[in-house]
């Protein structure tokens, strides 16, 4: 294996030679990046590319076959218990639908992680923090509403406000724009700049969509097969040179893919004919 030059000290998070295998498929294939502390980074890639499973080692909710996972220096991917949590409070996550528990009300959602980490002596404080959350990604007011009643990009926000409800260093986003429309994944897009800049949060986004990929990253990292193929700022993935990174940021079947959709299937002789159901 070559070894990565990256170092634990390299960034707020930091993954080392990570290399993670399923049975006999290999996820993760020697990856290596350095996340900047109060930047955006943008994960793009066709399905079952490794990026998802990627963002999960780096709030350790998959541990590596090989290779290391540090916050701040410190080695996270071999904590437990404890120790694990309490570097867990220092990440928000944004699940890609949302998550929000359908029996609690919104209030009850946002207080959710509050009420795993923290002792709460003083309600009229956490019902303010509610508020400041809710207020910041536009929903104060709908404290007393169930999901069940809230729009897709309404949940959406709803999860944000859940995910910075402990004041973390890192936000992680899985797939933020999935499923609304352009309007509204624009709200969402102007949310995630929105906390980076008044909460100089870390944000790390995995995304297909490139619109809001461009629009929000300072930094685009692209994963083929378990391995980083292009990495760099917006201007450089536009004007990447590799056809793989081309066709997936144009939205273009390869012309072995499309040679083999266009063809013909196998015609079969029909078994029965009319005539045998008289």
């Amino acid at each position: 294996m070559i070894r990565s030059t990256v170092q634990p000290n390299d960034g707020i998070l930091v993954a080392q030679n990570l290399v993670k295998i399923f049975g006999e498929r290999v996820v993760l294939d020697n990856v290596s990046l350095a996340i900047e502390e109060g930047k955006t980074t943008v994960i793009i890639g066709t399905s079952g590319c490794g990026k998802t499973v990627f963002m999960k080692h780096l709030i350790v909710l998959e541990r590596p076959t090989e290779g290391q996972v540090f916050f701040r220096g410190q080695h996270i991917d071999a904590m437990r218990g404890w120790e694990l949590a309490k570097i867990r409070t220092q990440f928000g996550f944004c699940f890609q639908m949302g998550a929000l528990f359908d029996s609690l009300t919104v209030y009850e959602n946002i207080i959710f992680p509050i009420q795993q980490h923290r002792t709460i002596t003083d309600y009229k404080a956490l019902d303010e923090l509610v508020k400041l959350k809710l207020a910041m990604v536009g929903m104060d007011g709908y404290q007393n509403q169930y999901p069940a009643s809230l729009s897709g990009g309404q949940k959406k926000r709803v999860s944000l406000a859940r995910a910075i409800a402990l004041d973390p260093k890192v936000v992680l986003y899985d797939e933020p724009t999935t499923g609304l429309d352009p309007i509204t994944s624009d709200v969402i897009n102007e949310l995630i700049l929105k906390l980076k800049r008044e909460l100089k949060v870390t944000s790390i986004i995995v995304t297909h969509d490139m619109r809001s990929a461009y629009k929000i990253a300072d930094r685009i990292v692209m994963f083929h097969h378990g391995k980083i193929i292009a990495d760099g700022d917006s201007n450089h993935i536009r004007n990447h040179p590799n056809d793989i990174v081309q066709q997936f940021i144009e939205g273009h079947v390869s012309e072995a893919d499309l040679a083999a959709l266009r063809l013909g299937g196998t015609k079969y002789q029909t078994q029965f004919l009319p005539d045998d159901f008289k």
